[in-house]
């Protein structure tokens, strides 16, 4: 199964992509892990990716492309992937779908994680705190969820216009929302 995670920064993506991973046997595909490697490895890439997350913005399309296509070319990936963090914008979407069918792995389903900006806020500074991540300080928080009201967000239509979109609540505990996920799967 080929599955697009969406929501906004600190929705929860990665926490339930990571039980996903375990309960499908896919990989979890995350092109912040992708980009956060590249700055930890200080490659040319990552070096140019730096700059950018720390000011809350988001890293050029061609670069991410670029990683999420050699990613997906992996062994692992054959037999489907969660990914998240990608697509954020419609141009992405499109970008998506022509490498996805370039590679016959057409996404089978979006599923977008709704939650409240007051809490995607607490989640984040909280998780900046604790990790010591700069991209979550409250400053690079408030710009990157601006960002998301304003180019992300349509992504979701995107999907839903294809009759892919399921929408899940991603408040409660992380098992309430995990079983949420798997029971959106099903249907």
């Amino acid at each position: 199964m080929r599955i697009v995670l969406l929501g906004a920064p600190g929705s929860g993506k990665g926490t339930q992509a990571a039980l996903l991973k375990e309960r499908l046997a896919i990989p979890h595909i995350s092109t912040g892990e992708l980009l956060r490697a590249a700055v930890k490895a200080n490659s040319p890439l990552g070096q140019q990716a730096k700059a950018v997350m720390e000011r809350g913005e988001l890293v050029s399309d061609a670069i991410v492309l670029g990683m999420l296509e050699e990613r997906l070319n992996q062994a692992d990936a054959a037999a489907g992937f969660i990914l998240d963090g990608y697509p954020r914008n419609p141009a992405q979407c499109d970008a998506l779908d022509q490498l996805l069918e370039r590679l016959n792995q057409p996404v089978d389903r979006a599923v977008q994680l709704d939650v409240s900006e007051e809490m995607l806020l607490q989640r984040l500074v909280k998780r900046g705190a604790d990790q010591g991540r700069a991209d979550d300080s409250p400053e690079a928080v408030r710009t990157r969820l601006g960002v998301y009201r304003d180019q992300t967000a349509p992504v979701i239509d995107h999907f839903a216009a294809q009759g892919r979109l399921t929408r899940v609540a991603g408040e409660g505990t992380v098992e309430e929302i995990a079983e949420r996920i798997v029971a959106s799967l099903r249907q």
